[in-house]
């Protein structure tokens, strides 16, 4: 009997001291826990709707309509506007932006930092080469673009590519006074690339949705692979000047 109390009271101490545990964890990470629900998952959650959603039905109910309101706006003067946007989304912006931010984390030595920026744009532009093929979508037809594109539209990697390098540089930018300015800029950016795409005609609305959904997930995925919370590592394995730590993890 006294070996049943006292098994008893041990069960209900370990219980009790888990329970404890978990309280405290959840106070102090569960904000952290919440954040990462709603910027990594639902983004998952938010491209699986859209590929399924692809597979039953051609074209999404607010395609066709977004497509044609845009290029009901079109001028001469928004034709330029927009043709410089989408060459500053890739080419003239984003992958020279891409290697310039690459370079610097790489000449400060902020090594785990670079491991995460160069993990998220590589993989983001290979995962957005995967994803064109295998959901082959074409792209739309309703008038002769003004940029004609020949490879598949779903998702959109001008969309991928801009939420990759715009999220990345947030996430850098976090403990820093500059974040905001940089939350504003980039998510400026980010919208008139993917409106760009929209009013050139060389994407459906629902192939921003899906770059932005899959690139934002990618990124955090990433962010939290490489966890910016962990210690450097030893200075065998690499420099002991590696001090990004938790400076860059969100506090």
């Amino acid at each position: 009997m006294n070996v049943s109390v006292s098994s008893g009271r041990a069960a209900a101490r370990v219980a009790s001291d888990a329970t404890g545990y978990g309280v405290r964890f959840l106070g102090e990470h569960g904000w952290r826990m919440l954040l990462w629900f709603i910027a990594l998952l639902l983004p998952l959650w938010g491209f699986a709707s859209l590929s399924e959603e692809l597979h039953k039905k051609a074209i999404f109910p607010f395609d066709r309509p977004m497509l044609n309101g845009l290029h009901a706006l079109a001028t001469p003067a928004l034709d330029c506007f927009f043709i410089l946007m989408t060459r500053l989304g890739y080419m003239w912006g984003v992958i020279p932006i891409d290697g310039i931010v690459l370079l610097f984390l790489m000449l400060r030595r902020r090594f785990r930092d670079g491991l995460f920026f160069g993990f998220a744009v590589i993989g983001s532009a290979a995962l957005n080469i995967v994803a064109k093929n295998h959901f082959a979508r074409m792209r739309p037809d309703l008038w002769i673009p003004l940029r004609p594109e020949t490879t598949y539209s779903f998702p959109s990697g001008h969309a991928m590519g801009s939420v990759t390098l715009a999220s990345a540089v947030i996430l850098l930018s976090w403990p820093t006074r500059w974040r905001w300015p940089v939350i504003i800029a980039s998510l400026l950016f980010v919208v008139l690339v993917g409106l760009s795409r929209i009013y050139l005609g060389v994407h459906y609305p629902s192939d921003i949705l899906a770059g932005w959904t899959a690139a934002t997930a990618w990124t955090l995925g990433m962010y939290i692979l490489v966890d910016q919370k962990a210690p450097p590592p030893p200075p065998s394995a690499a420099s002991s000047r590696d001090t990004v730590g938790a400076k860059n993890a969100f506090s």
